[in-house]
């Protein structure tokens, strides 16, 4: 089982992050625990020292399976369904940056909360429209690189909270490298069993993030993810499993219990 941990390299109000900044000593933390990877979340890679970053991440010998995008909405307001084609352009233009990015690490990019919401019912259809295009000219651009949309529960946004949802807008963009991101956490809000739903997305599924019910550290919530460990195999899954939780009790606590759930139940 390849896992990770998502540490946020710029700060962000986003609270399901075990760690953020002080890149250097918290990689090499997360190395230590016996991780194989670290999901980046990045708000804007023009703000990094991007050869320092790669130098401590070589340095531990970890994988960067993933960027995260999202914080371009929480702390800009980047979406991609905007009804301001400015703020559109914009979003997309960053996400060409975080894919180059991800291109020199081999990373899937995520597609979170940067796809932005509806607002209304009325909406929903052209703003599923300008996601659609979006996406096709993001990922049409660096065919490269992999793209994640992520279905998210219905209290952060109404697009695509369901994988039904997800596989739907993969089918209706029809690009070989654009799939989905599941999240546990997500899932067990919205997804009836969420076993059969991973199962259901096969290899549409590029990328996999785990907190438990609370989004507290697996095994710190009710979700069965033993269950989970089943599906992945069922569909032969192979990518990484990363941890996107709150940092409670505390970062280090969090991230150490992650690990030594995660491989009681895969022993």
């Amino acid at each position: 089982m390849n896992l990770s941990i998502v540490l946020s390299t710029q700060p962000a109000s986003f609270s399901a992050l075990a760690y953020q900044g002080k890149l250097k000593e918290n990689i090499a933390k997360i190395a230590e625990l016996g991780y194989a990877g670290v999901e980046l979340a990045v708000r804007d890679p023009s703000l990094l020292d991007l050869k320092a970053l790669e130098a401590v991440v070589n340095t531990n010998n970890l994988v960067v399976p993933a960027i995260g995008t999202g914080q371009a909405y929480g702390e800009e307001g980047l979406s991609l369904t905007s009804t301001d084609q400015s703020i559109r352009d914009r979003a997309i233009e960053r996400l060409h940056s975080q894919a180059v990015l991800a291109a020199g690490f081999k990373a899937v990019v995520i597609l979170g909360l940067i796809r932005g919401r509806a607002g209304s019912p009325e909406a929903e259809d052209p703003a599923h429209d300008l996601l659609v295009e979006a996406i096709k000219v993001v990922a049409g651009k660096a065919t490269q690189v992999k793209f994640a949309l992520e279905p998210i529960n219905r209290y952060e946004t109404d697009l695509i909270n369901t994988v039904v949802a997800g596989l739907s807008l993969v089918d209706k963009v029809g690009l070989d490298n654009f799939g989905l991101l599941l999240d546990t956490f997500h899932m067990n809000i919205e997804e009836k069993d969420i076993a059969a739903s991973i199962k259901d997305a096969g290899d549409r599924m590029f990328h996999l993030h785990i907190a438990d019910s609370n989004r507290w550290y697996p095994g710190g919530g009710h979700t069965d993810f033993a269950a989970i460990v089943e599906a992945l195999d069922r569909i032969d899954y192979k990518a990484f499993i990363s941890a996107e939780i709150m940092p409670l009790p505390d970062s280090d606590t969090a991230a150490a219990k992650t690990i030594e759930f995660m491989r009681s139940i895969t022993a």
